[in-house]
C-alpha cells in the first residue's frame, strides 16, 4: 500500500485529520470496457446506507461509458455488486452517461442528476474539440427512485436556455433550508463554434423536487472572458448557507490559479466576493459536518502531483494548514505537466490525466470518506480514503 504523508505543522492546531484506512472500491480491468473508472460520487442515506456512483468505460472518454451504483451497509468499508440504472440512449439517440450525482429527498426518495453526452451528432469525436474549445452536445437528466436507489424511473431532461450551450453538471443537486433544490450548471461552446468563449456558471432552482426548474441566475462570470470558473464544488452548511469552491483558470496565461471560495446566504442568488484560498488547483466536493466543519479535498496536479485535503471550522473559516494530508501522489517519473499552448489543448489533455476528482462525504459513523480515481492510462480504479476528524 502506498505510504501516506502527514505534513509537519507549526503553531496551534485547532483541528486534526487522520487517515484511518485506504482501499480500492472499484478495480478496472485492462483492455475491456471496464478498464477506466472515474467521476466517483457518494451519498449517505438517512438509513445509514451509503451509495457510490461512478463512471465506467474502455478509455477515459469513450462512447461505451456507463454509470454504475454500488451500495454499502457498513459505512463504506465494503461495497455490494453494481447496478446500471441509467440508459445510455435517450429518446432513440445514441449517447453515453458521463457522471451521476445523487441527492436524498424525504422518505426513501432519491434524485440522480446525470450528465448525458450525445454521441450521434459527431460520431467518433472526443468530448472536447481542441481547435474550437467546444464540446459535444450534452444534457442534464433527472431520474427518481422511490426505494432508496434500488430501482429508478424514466429520466426527465432539464430544459436549458440556448445561452448555456452544452451544460456541464459539477455538483449534486443541493437541498436548501427552505425545501427548494438548487442546481449548478456551467456553460460550454458548441462543438464547431469558433467564436470566443465567454464561460459562466448559473444556478437553477426547483420548488417541486426537481420536476420544474426556474432560472438561470448567473453566479460566476468574467465579462472579459479571461477568467474561467470551472468545476464549482458546493455544499450546504447547517445554517443554510452555500459554499462553493471553484477551479479557476486564466485563459491569457494558460495557467490555473488558486482555488476560490464563494458564500451565498440566499440560496445561490447572490454571492460573496471570490476569496483566494492560497491552494491550487482543482477543488473536490467538500464534506460539511453537522457542526459546520468542512473537509475539502483538492487536486494539485502541476506542482506536487497529488490529491490533498484540509479542514476548516466553518464554510467561511480558513482551511487550516496544520490539518493538511496527502491522500495520493503520482510517483511515476513522467509527471503530467501542462505544456499546452491553448485552452482547447488543455481541455483535450484532461483525457490524459490519470488521477483526480476527489469527492468527500460524511459517513454514518462520523468519519469522512473521500473517493477519487487513480491509476494509469490503461486502467484506473476508484480509491477511497477514510478520514477521522477531531
Amino acid at each position: 500500500m502506498r505510504r501516506r504523508r502527514h505534513l509537519k505543522t507549526t503553531g496551534i492546531i485547532t483541528m486534526k485529520l487522520h487517515i484511518a484506512d485506504t482501499s480500492i472500491a472499484v478495480r478496472g480491468t485492462e483492455s475491456t470496457r471496464r478498464a477506466v473508472n472515474t467521476f466517483p460520487s457518494l451519498l449517505t442515506l438517512s438509513n445509514r446506507e451509503v451509495l457510490l456512483a461512478y463512471r465506467v468505460g474502455s478509455t477515459k472518454d469513450s462512447d461505451d461509458e456507463i454509470v454504475e451504483i454500488r451500495r454499502s451497509t457498513d459505512a463504506g468499508r465494503s461495497w455490494g455488486e453494481p447496478i446500471v440504472p441509467f440508459p445510455n440512449d435517450m429518446h432513440g439517440v445514441r449517447g453515453s452517461q458521463k457522471l451521476a450525482y445523487l441527492t436524498e429527498l424525504p422518505g426513501e426518495r432519491l434524485l440522480a442528476a446525470t450528465m448525458w453526452v450525445n454521441r450521434a451528432v459527431h460520431p467518433g469525436k472526443p468530448l472536447f474539440n481542441a481547435k474550437t474549445e467546444g464540446c459535444l452536445p450534452m444534457a442534464i437528466v433527472i431520474f427518481e427512485s422511490t426505494d432508496g436507489g434500488r430501482s429508478w424511473g424514466a429520466g426527465r431532461q432539464v430544459p436549458m436556455p440556448a445561452s448555456v450551450g452544452p451544460p456541464s453538471l459539477t455538483a449534486p443537486l443541493l437541498r436548501l433550508s427552505d425545501g427548494r433544490l438548487a442546481m449548478s450548471i456551467e456553460s460550454n461552446k458548441h462543438y464547431d463554434d469558433t467564436l470566443p468563449w465567454l464561460q459562466f456558471v448559473s444556478y437553477f432552482h426547483s420548488a417541486d423536487n426537481g420536476r420544474h426548474w426556474m432560472g438561470p441566475t448567473v453566479v460566476a462570470q468574467d465579462p472579459t472572458g479571461r477568467i474561467f470558473n470551472w468545476d464549482q464544488r458546493a455544499g450546504v452548511a447547517p445554517d443554510g448557507r452555500i459554499a462553493s469552491f471553484t477551479w479557476t483558470y486564466d485563459s491569457t496565461t494558460k495557467k490555473y490559479v488558486n482555488i476560490h471560495r464563494r458564500i451565498s446566504a440566499d440560496g445561490g442568488v447572490s454571492w460573496s466576493v471570490p476569496e483566494d484560498l492560497g491552494i491550487a488547483d482543482q477543488a473536490g466536493r467538500p464534506a460539511i459536518l453537522p457542526d459546520g466543519r468542512v473537509v475539502l479535498p483538492w487536486v494539485d496536479r502541476f506542482v506536487s502531483h497529488s490529491i490533498r485535503v484540509r479542514a476548516a471550522r466553518g464554510i467561511d473559516a480558513p482551511l487550516e494548514a496544520g490539518t493538511e494530508l496527502e491522500l495520493y501522489r503520482l510517483e511515476t517519473a513522467a509527471k503530467q505537466e501542462s505544456s499546452t499552448t491553448s485552452t482547447g489543448d488543455l481541455l483535450a489533455d484532461m483525457g490524459l490525466w490519470t488521477f483526480g476528482l476527489p469527492f468527500a462525504e460524511r459517513m454514518p459513523d462520523g468519519d469522512v470518506l473521500v473517493a477519487y480515481y487513480a491509476g494509469a492510462a490503461a486502467r484506473m480504479d476508484i480509491h477511497v480514503a477514510r478520514l477521522q476528524v477531531s
